[in-house]
C-alpha cells in the first residue's frame, strides 16, 4: 500500500503527457482521452517509458474525463476510464523489471467551469461529475486518485469529497498557484492547506503553472503549514518557441538538480508536469536516488496551528487575539428575527459587511428560529455571505442537519459552534468535523450541566479533547469555551471563567473562545462591564472573543490591549483608529444611508437595484454611470490588483453593477437618451481547449465597463474568430488557453488575424502563458489577470486606466 510508504520514503511521479502526445501526432482540438482507445499502443508505451525512468506512480490519461468536459459521441466515459487504467497497467508490466512496487493513479483534472456563485456550475453537479469518474477509476483498478491542476478551492473540495465518499482509495490533491502564491479564485497557501488537511487528503501540493525554481518559495510556504506529505510537480521551466515549435527551457539534467533541491527543502513526492518527459524523470531519479529515506527530513514535522479559512483568507488562532463578530444571530435582536422571517438576505449581508469593516476576523452565523427551515436557510445564508465577504465563518447551530448542510457547501475550513461534553453531542458533531474539516468550539458542559468550578470545566474540556482523538481530530482543531456566567446572578462567575481559561490553556495547550457579553446580563450599562471583562479575558489567554465589533467600548479595549501587548507594531492600528478623528460608534448602514458606490463595491445586488431606482428620479442616468458606477468598479478593480479584493467579490460587484445598469438602460429608453456606442471585443477560448473560466471572468468585467462582448465560446477554430472579426469590424480580440497542447492554436489564430485583419489587436491570457510566450506568438498584450485585460481595452479604445 502506498500509504505505508508516504512520509517515510521518497515517491516518484511521472511527468507530462500532453507534449508527448503532440509529438506523436495529437491534433489541435482532438480530445487526448480518446487516445486511450484509439491509440492504446502509444499510451502503453508512454507509461512504459515513465516506469523505466523510475516513476513509482504513473497517472492515467483521464485528466479531462468527466461528464462536464468529455463529449465524444464515439466513446462512453466508462470505456475511456477503463482503457486508460489498463494501458498504464500494461505499461508497468513492460517497464518495471526490478520487481519494485508501483502504482496506477487515476488522474482527475478540473471541469473547466466556475462554481456558483462565481459561475453557473452547482457544487453538487460538480461533485456528481467527479464521483462518477472516481467510481469508474476504482472499478478499473486504480491504486490512488490524484486530483490536480486545481485553481479553485471550491472545485477541489467537490472533487475530494467525491473521491472520499465514493471510493476507498488514497486521495492526493495539487493546486496551481501563481508566482504570488495565489489561486485564480484568490485562495492563498494557508487557506488551501487548512481546507485540504481538514478534508483528510493523504498528500497535497502544487503542480503546473511554473518551473521548479519558481515553485520553491511556494513549497517553502506550504511546508510551514502542511503536516501531510507534500507533492511538487513543476513544469520543465517556462514555455518558449522556436521554428514554430513549443518547448520548455529546463533541460533534464537541470531539472534533476532543481528537484534534488526541492527534495532537500522537504517535499515527499516529486514528479513533473507540462513539458517534462521520461528523460526529465530519469534525471530527477538519478539526482535523488540516494536520498529516498525521508523519515527525518525537514518540513515533515506536525504543524500545531489552529487555522480557520474561507476561499481566500486564513485566520490563525493562538497569537494575537481575534474577533468573532456576533451580530448575525437572532438572540435578543428583534430586527434580525424579523429579517429572517421576511427572508431579507440583504439585511444579513449588510450586518456581515459592517462587521468586516469594523474589524472582525471571523463571522458567527446563526439563523435558528422556530418555524424556519434552518438547514435550507443556513445553506443559503452561508453561500450568500461567501459571495460578499472573504472572512471565514463560524457556523453556529444546534441543528445537526443545518450544520452538515452548511459544512458541505462551505468554501474553506469553517469554525463550528459547537460541541459539548455530552456523549450525544460528541457522537453527532465529531463525525462531521472528521468528514468536512473544521475547528470546533467545545463547550465545557456535559450531562451534569455547567460545572461550578474552574477545575470542573477543565475536566470537561479534557473529556472533549480525548473523545475527539477517537475520530482522528487533533486538539489543534478544538477551541475550548469555558463559558461565562452572568455576574448579576453568580458573583464569582468572572473569576471562575478567567481561572478556567488560564488552566485550559496551560494544561492542554488549546486555543480558547468566549461569548464575552454573557458576563453582563441583567446589569445596567453593560458595555462597561463587557469591555473590562474582555480585556481581562485576553490577558488570561483568550484566543478569540465573540463580540460586537460595532461597539466602541469593545473595540477600544481590543485595540488598546493589542497596542499594550505589542501585537500592534508601532501602535499603527491604534493610531489609525483613534489618531485623527473623534471616536464614533459604528452602526450598520441602512438602505437609506448606503450609496450606490458602496452597494456595488460590496456586491449587494438588491441594494444596487433599490438605490439606482431612487437615484434616477433626480439624476440623469449617464451622470449616475459616470459618477457612481464606473468609480465603484474602478475601486474594486484596484483592490483586486492589490490583493485586497478577491475574485468572488470582484464578480459579485460586477453583478451588482449589471443590475444597476439594467435600471439605467430602461430609464434611458424611456427618456429617449441613448448610451454611447459600445466598442466591440471578441473573446474566445482557442481550438482544442474547453476551459473557459478565465474568458468568462474577462467577459463579465468588460461588459460592466460598457464594452460589447462577442463571446464565441470555447474550442473555437481560428477561421471562425477571423471571420467574425472581419464581419463585425472588431478592433480587439481576446484569446484564452489553459492547456499547453492548445497554445499552438492560439498562435495560428494570431497568424491568421495578422494576415486578414492586420489592424486588429490581440490580447491573450491563461494559466500556461507568460509575457515572454505572449511576445513569441505575436500577441499585442498579455493579460496577467482579468482587470489588466479591461485596462488594456480602455487604453486601446481611448479610455483611461
Amino acid at each position: 500500500m502506498i500509504l505505508d510508504r508516504l512520509g517515510k520514503e521518497l515517491i516518484y511521479f511521472d511527468g507530462g503527457t500532453g507534449t508527448l502526445l503532440q509529438e506523436r501526432g495529437l491534433k489541435p482540438g482532438e480530445l487526448p482521452e480518446t487516445w486511450s482507445l484509439e491509440r492504446a499502443d502509444d499510451m502503453i508505451d508512454i507509461a512504459r517509458q515513465y516506469y523505466e525512468a523510475g516513476s513509482d506512480i504513473v497517472l492515467s490519461n483521464t485528466f479531462g474525463a468527466n461528464a462536464l468536459k468529455f463529449h465524444d459521441s464515439r466513446h462512453e466515459l466508462d470505456e475511456i476510464v477503463k482503457a486508460a487504467i489498463e494501458n498504464v497497467r500494461k505499461g508497468a508490466k513492460l517497464g518495471v523489471k526490478d520487481g519494485r512496487e508501483i502504482y496506477v493513479g487515476l488522474d482527475i483534472g478540473p471541469t473547466g467551469k466556475l462554481l456558483k456563485p462565481m459561475g453557473d456550475l452547482d457544487f453538487e453537479d460538480a461533485y456528481q461529475a467527479f464521483a462518477e469518474v472516481a467510481r469508474l477509476g476504482e472499478e478499473a483498478g486504480a491504486d490512488l486518485i490524484h486530483i490536480e491542476t486545481m485553481s479553485d478551492t471550491y472545485e477541489v473540495k467537490a472533487a475530494v469529497l467525491a473521491a472520499k465518499e465514493n471510493t476507498s482509495l488514497p486521495v492526493f490533491a495539487t493546486m496551481i498557484f501563481d508566482d504570488k502564491g495565489k489561486l485564480l479564485t484568490g485562495g492563498d497557501v494557508p487557506s488551501v492547506v487548512a481546507m485540504l488537511e481538514g478534508l483528510r487528503v493523504d498528500a497535497l501540493g502544487i503542480n503546473c503553472g511554473m518551473g521548479p525554481e519558481q515553485m520553491m518559495p511556494i513549497l517553502d510556504e506550504i511546508l510551514q503549514y502542511a503536516s501531510v506529505p507534500v507533492i511538487v510537480k513543476p513544469n520543465a521551466g517556462l514555455p518558449k518557441q522556436k521554428d514554430g515549435e513549443v518547448y520548455y527551457d529546463v533541460e533534464p539534467e537541470e531539472f534533476g538538480r532543481f528537484m534534488a533541491e526541492i527534495l532537500k527543502r522537504g517535499a515527499s513526492l516529486i514528479g513533473g508536469c507540462c513539458g517534462t518527459t521520461p528523460a526529465h524523470i530519469r534525471a530527477m531519479v538519478e539526482a535523488t536516488k540516494d536520498q529516498r529515506d525521508i523519515t527525518d527530513r525537514p518540513g515533515k514535522e506536525f504543524k500545531n496551528r489552529t487555522i480557520v479559512s474561507s476561499y481566500g483568507r486564513a485566520v490563525e488562532l493562538g497569537g494575537k487575539p481575534m474577533i468573532i463578530g456576533e451580530r448575525i444571530n437572532p438572540t435578543g435582536k428583534k430586527k434580525f428575527k424579523q429579517a429572517l422571517k421576511d427572508h431579507d438576505i440583504d439585511y444579513i449581508l449588510r450586518e456581515a459587511i459592517s462587521q468586516q469593516d469594523a474589524g472582525a476576523h471571523i463571522l458567527d452565523v446563526n439563523v435558528g428560529l422556530p418555524d424556519i427551515d434552518e438547514p435550507s436557510l443556513m445553506r443559503e445564508v452561508v453561500q450568500e455571505l461567501q459571495s460578499v465577504t472573504s472572512l471565514p465563518l463560524q457556523i453556529d447551530t444546534v441543528d445537526i442537519s443545518a450544520l452538515e448542510a452548511a459544512m458541505r457547501i462551505y468554501n474553506g475550513k469553517p469554525m463550528v459552534n459547537s460541541v459539548n461534553g455530552k456523549q450525544s453531542s460528541m457522537d453527532a458533531v465529531f463525525p462531521l468535523i472528521k468528514k468536512y474539516g473544521g475547528v470546533v468550539v467545545g463547550l465545557t458542559l456535559d450531562e451534569d450541566g455547567i460545572p461550578a468550578t474552574a477545575e470542573g470545566r477543565v475536566k470537561v474540556a479534557g473529556k472533549i479533547i480525548e473523545e475527539a482523538k477517537k475520530y482522528g481530530i487533533d486538539k489543534k482543531d478544538i477551541v475550548i469555551d469555558v463559558l461565562c456566567m452572568t455576574i448579576s446572578s453568580e458573583p464569582t462567575g468572572a473569576i471562575t471563567t478567567l481561572e478556567a481559561l488560564r488552566q485550559v490553556r496551560e494544561k492542554y495547550g488549546v486555543c480558547a473562545v468566549l461569548g464575552v457579553s454573557n458576563i453582563s446580563f441583567g446589569l445596567p450599562y453593560r458595555p462597561a462591564v463587557n469591555s473590562n471583562f474582555y480585556t481581562m479575558a485576553m490577558q488570561s489567554g483568550l484566543s478569540a472573543g465573540i463580540i460586537n465589533p460595532l461597539s466602541e467600548d469593545m473595540m477600544r479595549s481590543y485595540y488598546s490591549f493589542c497596542a499594550l501587548m505589542n501585537y500592534d507594531e508601532n501602535c499603527e492600528k491604534y493610531i489609525e483608529q483613534y489618531g485623527s478623528q473623534k471616536v464614533q460608534a459604528v452602526t450598520p448602514a441602512t438602505k437609506a444611508e448606503m450609496t450606490l458606490k458602496t452597494a456595488i463595491e460590496k456586491g449587494l445586488k438588491e441594494e444596487a437595484h433599490h438605490i439606482t431606482a431612487e437615484l434616477v428620479k433626480d439624476k440623469a442616468p449617464l451622470d449616475i454611470i459616470n459618477e457612481e458606477l464606473i468609480p465603484a468598479l474602478d475601486q474594486v478593480g484596484k483592490g483586486f490588483e492589490k490583493g485586497t479584493v478577491f475574485l468572488p467579490q470582484l464578480l459579485m460587484s460586477a453583478d451588482a453593477a449589471k443590475i444597476a445598469f439594467a435600471v439605467l438602460k430602461d430609464e434611458l429608453a424611456k427618456s429617449g437618451e441613448s448610451e454611447q456606442a459600445k466598442d466591440k471585443v471578441i473573446l474566445a477560448t482557442v481550438k482544442g481547449d474547453i476551459h473557459d473560466i478565465g474568458k468568462n471572468i474577462v467577459k463579465v468585467l468588460l461588459e460592466n465597463y460598457s464594452f460589447d462582448v462577442i463571446d464565441l465560446g470555447k474550442d473555437v477554430p481560428p477561421e471562425e474568430i477571423v471571420e467574425t472579426a472581419i464581419k463585425e469590424d472588431v478592433r480587439l480580440v481576446g484569446l484564452s488557453a489553459l492547456m499547453t497542447t492548445t497554445v499552438v492554436s492560439m498562435e495560428e489564430t494570431i497568424r491568421q488575424l495578422r494576415k486578414k485583419k492586420p489592424e486588429c489587436k490581440v490580447m491573450v491570457g491563461g494559466a500556461v502563458l507568460n509575457q515572454d510566450y505572449s511576445d513569441m506568438i505575436g500577441a499585442d498584450f498579455y493579460g496577467k489577470d482579468a482587470m489588466q485585460s479591461v485596462y488594456y481595452a480602455q487604453q486601446l479604445f481611448g479610455g483611461e486606466k
